[in-house]
């Protein structure tokens, strides 16, 4: 049996969510503007302009790197990295090669078990939490440096008929964010665990929307196995993959890949060379990955300084003021959910890898103070009644006191939920409907007498030990009061009374 384990490295890049553009003022809007509406002769590169750098985004970039535990340059510079593709106006692009902003970094991620661990029979600690093996596991940044993105292509319909494409210069300029990871993960759930984990420190800290989907953050794993086969390794080539705009399909590329370099492998028995590395897409019909090109290597690019801008000094009290700024982490605020508020891991998970969730948890615990409603309560109404968040935290607040005040039931309460949303406040909407939850035991014993005298034979078989059918009794009185009887109180008098 051939044994395998794959090495996988990331470069991702983050458009930042400046207001202005990397090297000028035009309006960073790439996504609500009209084609080429927010450009002017520095993002078209026109002869005599003079960049100016942004200030905003080299700040958010040294933010970026302090989260991800990153040594900061005292010195960093910008070069001129040169390709001629239509998207590149100027015909060279600003970033930086050998002195970037951010470097030896780490990012600690889920472990997952890969195929050689299944060979050497390691358990699953994403399945398994009583493993002795690692939980987690260090991923290694190699740096972050900061670059200007392209403009976009965009392609007529029938292209195959015309031989044009159309160019948008709105998305040029903008400052890009570039991280580059080492070769550290073994398996595609621990890239997507990866990526998933910088979005969300990229929206924590509020840097970028980072949406894969519009391409503010894009993913490009680097990848190639080692084979153990007859007592001897074997490395097949690097491929570089593109073109991937979901977590499920970074999954997907990676595995697929994963089973086209195995497969040339043992077809063959040899390893089919493409040069140094190599550049394949992401077809998402097909769910295949193809060849695109063979992969430049940095003497390509011919970098040089940039003679237009000045080399940046960051200073030590400018790194501890932004340090003193930096929001709370994703895993210091897991960690906090749980000893604070007592949530369970999973719950702590859910909310805090939405920012817009744990903002609303937030807020319903700014509120709760006076109603004093159980944590777990509301992260599981969060999280399984109104995922969308189409309430306000003060109509759940109110909602769910009603409901620890035994005004209202959970059933009552759901069933509501509907004219909530709407706008209208959850006291208003018992008041008209009078559906307050009826607590007062001697009403209550008057309806559960009527029950009992309409069903002898149940009560009969609860005599004689047949304890299921207290939920019958409890349904029919349930109804009878139209869902406004306190369940606990009826289940109270029935025993008292049977």
């Amino acid at each position: 049996m051939i044994k395998y384990e794959a090495i996988i490295g990331l470069e991702i890049h983050a458009e930042l969510k400046t207001n202005s553009k990397m090297f000028c003022s035009c309006k960073n809007d790439p996504f609500n503007s009209k084609q080429n509406e927010n450009i002017c002769p520095v993002c078209l590169g026109m002869p005599g302009i003079l960049p100016v750098l942004n200030k905003q985004a080299i700040e958010w970039t040294i933010l970026t790197g302090l989260a991800l535990n990153c040594k900061i340059s005292e010195f960093t510079k910008w070069d001129r990295k040169n390709y001629f593709y239509p998207d590149l106006p100027k015909g060279y692009q600003i970033s930086q090669y050998d002195l970037p902003i951010c470097s030896q970094g780490y990012l600690e991620i889920s472990r997952y078990k890969t195929p050689l661990d299944i060979a050497q029979g390691k358990q699953d600690t994403k399945n398994n939490q009583n493993s002795n093996d690692n939980k987690s596991k260090k991923v290694h940044i190699t740096r972050i440096h900061l670059e200007e993105d392209t403009g976009t292509s965009k392609h007529p319909e029938g292209r195959a008929e015309v031989d044009y494409s159309l160019m948008d210069y709105n998305r040029a300029g903008t400052p890009l964010m570039e991280l580059v990871t080492e070769p550290d993960m073994t398996s595609a759930e621990e890239v997507k665990a990866f990526c998933q984990k910088y979005q969300l420190i990229l929206r924590n800290l509020g840097v970028s929307d980072a949406n894969m989907e519009q391409g503010q953050m894009r993913c490009e794993p680097t990848i190639n196995l080692i084979i153990e086969k007859n007592g001897k390794k074997y490395y097949t080539p690097l491929v570089e993959i593109k073109n991937i705009n979901s977590f499920r399909f970074v999954e997907k590329a990676l595995n697929y890949e994963i089973k086209r370099q195995l497969e040339e492998f043992e077809e063959t028995g040899v390893i089919k060379q493409h040069g140094n590395k190599t550049t394949r897409g992401w077809d998402e019909k097909t769910q295949t990955t193809y060849l695109q090109r063979k992969k430049e290597e940095s003497s390509d690019y011919r970098y040089f300084p940039e003679p237009d801008l000045p080399p940046v000094k960051i200073t030590e009290s400018s790194i501890k003021k932004l340090e003193a700024s930096m929001p709370e982490m994703p895993d210091v605020k897991k960690e906090r959910y749980i000893k604070e508020y007592k949530l369970g891991e999973k719950d702590a998970e859910i909310i805090i890898n939405d920012i817009k969730k744990a903002n609303f948890f937030e807020n319903c615990f700014k509120l709760n103070t006076k109603y004093q409603i159980p944590a777990s309560k509301l992260s599981s109404w969060i999280i399984n009644e109104v995922p969308d968040l189409s309430v306000t935290s003060k109509q759940l607040v109110e909602l769910l006191d009603l409901v620890e005040k035994n005004e209202i039931s959970g059933k009552i309460a759901k069933e509501i939920l509907p004219e909530i949303k709407k706008g209208k406040s959850p006291n208003d909407i018992i008041k008209e409907k009078g559906i307050k939850q009826i607590s007062d035991s001697g009403e209550l014993e008057t309806i559960v007498d009527k029950i009992l005298k309409a069903n002898p034979d149940a009560v009969e078989k609860i005599k004689k030990g047949n304890m299921g059918v207290v939920g019958f009794l409890v349904g029919q009185i349930m109804r009878e009061t139209r869902g406004q009887a306190d369940p606990k109180l009826v289940q109270d008098i029935l025993k008292k009374k049977i």
